[in-house]
Order: structure tokens, then C-alpha cells, then sequence
């Protein structure tokens, strides 16, 4: 089975950090990819979709420092499911995209802009509270 996802967008707002209580890093921020497509009357239309991004580790870190709102990067990583009951007691589900590896594709002023960073070996930390492994449950 595979589990992997490959985006090309613009961050729609700027990284927010926060911190486990045992000190792993997450940031998250939402991302907005676009995809044209012809309407029955044959005229170009472009929809929006937009992402729910977490990324751990040192990749947060170098994610908050390095990435702002309107930002175009490549990201790669894996979708995850989170279930919650929220105030009134209905169950809620949420998709978000685990980061593994950020390119930044901004060009720089007076260079070319192409910064990576992730965590090659696609490790998550330990699971939290705030932010529950999805790969708990399983029967194998």
C-alpha cells in the first residue's frame, strides 16, 4: 500500500509553530493548489483546493523561519485523518497533508530560490495529544 502525496501551491497563510510537551516541533499552514478545467459551456474555469499542512522536526523549524503567506513550494508527504468531537458533541473529520519534504520554489531576489528542507528518512515523532498518529490503530 502507498500512501504519498505530491502538491505544487501557495502557502495561504504563514506557518504557525507550536511545540509537544516533549519538545518536537509541528508547524502547520494551509495551502492553496489550483487546477483548470473546462465547464459545460467549453470556458476555462479554475478551482481552488486548499490543504491542511503539518510538518515536524527540524523541517518545521526551517518551515516557520523560511515560508510565508503566498509562498510557491513543492511538498511531499503522506495524508493523514484526524476524528474529534467538537463543543456540541458532533463527530468532526479532518485530511491533512504530513510534510515530509518542502522545496521552496519563490525565486529569491537576485538568485534562483530552490531551497529544500524535510526529513529524508519520512519519521514522524512520537504521537500527541494534539496531534494523534493515524497508524495507532491498525491490525498489523
Amino acid at each position: 500500500m502507498v500512501n504519498r502525496v505530491t502538491l505544487v501551491g501557495r502557502l495561504g497563510r504563514d506557518p504557525e509553530m507550536r511545540y509537544t510537551p516533549s519538545g518536537a516541533a509541528s508547524a502547520r499552514f494551509s495551502l492553496a493548489t489550483d487546477e483548470n478545467r473546462k465547464d459545460q459551456q467549453g470556458n476555462w474555469q479554475q478551482e481552488t483546493t486548499w490543504h491542511n499542512i503539518i510538518v515536524w522536526g527540524q523541517a518545521a523549524e526551517r518551515a516557520a523561519e523560511n515560508l510565508k503567506k503566498g509562498t510557491l513550494v513543492y511538498l511531499e508527504g503522506k495524508i493523514s485523518i484526524r476524528n474529534w468531537e467538537d463543543k456540541e458533541g458532533q463527530k468532526r473529520t479532518s485530511y491533512e497533508i504530513i510534510a515530509f519534504t518542502i522545496r521552496n520554489l519563490t525565486p529569491k531576489s537576485g538568485g534562483t530560490g530552490s531551497e529544500s528542507f524535510g526529513e529524508s528518512s519520512h519519521s514522524q515523532p512520537e504521537p500527541t495529544q494534539s496531534f494523534p498518529a493515524p497508524d495507532e490503530d491498525l491490525p498489523f
